[in-house]
C-alpha cells in the first residue's frame, strides 16, 4: 500500500496530534497491533494510551532510564506511569541503546566500534528516526515486542512526537536485522 508521508516544517510537540492520528489510522485501517512510542515524562505515552484505549494493541511506552539526566532522577511521571498501565499499555525504562550497540557490531564484525558513530549516522535522517530505531530494540530487549515484526515506532525531537516509522523489529544484539521499512512522518529540519 502506498502511503503519503507527512513532512512537518518544524520539529516539536505541536506535531503530536497529527502523529497520533497516523497511529490510529494504521491500527484501524491496516491492522498494525504493535506500537512503540518514546516518552520522557510519560505525557505523550499517556496521550497515545488514551486515544488507543479499547483497541486491541500492544502499546509499549519507552522512557529514559533512571539517572539519565542526573543521579537517581526518574523523569517519568508516576501518575502517567500508573494511568498508562491502567489503560493497558506497557512501560519500558532502560538504557538508551546507542551506548551498547557495539555488542552487535563486535559479534557481526569481530571488533569494537563506537556507537556514537551509529547514533550520529541515524541522526542524518532525523533525531526521531534515531530514537525510533532505539526504542524498538529496547522494547524487544525487554520482551515487550517480538523480533521480526513490523512495528509502528513514534518518537520526537525534544518534546512530543514528530516522527512515525514502520520498523522491522530486532533486539539490540541483532540490530543489523532492524530495518526502517517506511517513514510516515518527520520534520524537514
Amino acid at each position: 500500500m502506498r502511503r503519503t508521508v507527512e513532512y512537518f516544517e518544524k520539529p516539536g510537540r505541536h506535531n503530536t496530534e497529527k502523529c497520533i492520528d497516523i497511529i490510529e489510522n494504521l491500527v484501524a485501517e491496516e491492522d498494525y497491533r504493535d506500537i512503540v512510542i518514546a516518552s520522557t515524562s510519560g505525557d505523550t505515552g499517556l496521550m497515545v494510551a488514551g486515544r488507543l484505549k479499547g483497541k486491541d494493541v500492544n502499546l509499549v511506552v519507552v522512557g529514559h532510564s533512571t539517572g539519565f539526566t542526573k543521579p537517581n532522577r526518574n523523569e517519568f511521571s508516576q501518575e502517567a506511569h500508573k494511568k498508562i498501565l491502567e489503560l493497558g499499555g506497557h512501560i519500558y525504562q532502560g538504557t538508551i541503546l546507542t551506548h551498547s550497540l557495539e555488542v552487535g557490531l563486535a559479534t557481526k564484525f569481530s571488533g569494537t566500534y563506537p556507537t556514537i558513530i551509529m547514533a550520529n549516522t541515524l541522526r542524518r535522517l532525523g533525531q526521531g528516526i534515531k530514537v525510533c530505531c532505539e526504542i524498538v530494540m529496547e522494547a524487544c530487549d525487554g520482551g515487550l515486542i517480538e523480533e521480526g515484526k513490523n512495528v509502528v515506532a513514534v518518537a520526537g525531537t525534544v518534546k512530543g512526537s514528530d516522527t512515525v516509522a514502520i520498523v522491522k523489529s530486532a533486539a539490540s544484539s541483532r540490530f543489523l536485522d532492524l530495518y526502517v521499512s517506511e517513514i510516515l512522518a518527520k520534520p524537514r529540519t
